[in-house]
């Protein structure tokens, strides 16, 4: 299990616009901490439903297939899976405040979820973020040199 075991308290919300009840869960404190960890642990982190090797939603496939093409380094990767701890999977959505699995962060920040990645991979700016961050694989100086004849 990702997280041990953590108490969330649940309240009616109303929102004047809305006028109708929506629930909230407020994370612990021993959640948002190992979950703060968990972000900090690679400067790639993916919360995703499966593994990389095994997706379990077109979604995290779609992202991990992205991640993969931009070239990011195995070695500066973590993936975590939220259908091992229900737990996780709820407390993500709050920390970052983002409804939807899976969440992508860079250097401790929040990138977005599968829509996002892959608007920022057409456009070029994923490439960008990753290179900044120093994520990718480093490219072999060998393969660009041309060999003596």
């Amino acid at each position: 299990m990702f997280l041990s075991r953590a108490i969330t308290s649940r309240i009616v919300c109303r929102s004047p616009s809305l006028l109708r009840p929506t629930w909230k869960a407020f994370m612990s404190t021993e959640i948002r901490k190992a979950i703060t960890e968990a972000v900090a642990s690679a400067p790639v982190v993916l919360f995703m439903k499966g593994t990389p090797e095994f997706p379990q939603c077109g979604f995290s496939k779609a992202t991990i297939n992205l991640l993969g093409k931009q070239g990011v380094d195995p070695a500066k990767f973590a993936a975590y899976n939220v259908l091992e701890d229900p737990e996780l999977r709820t407390a993500i959505k709050e920390f970052s405040d983002w409804p939807t699995i899976p969440q992508l962060y860079v250097n401790n920040e929040f990138v977005g979820g599968c829509d996002v990645i892959t608007s920022m991979a057409k456009s070029g700016e994923l490439a960008d973020v990753l290179e900044e961050a120093d994520a990718l694989v480093a490219e072999d100086e060998t393969q660009d040199e041309t060999p003596e004849k």
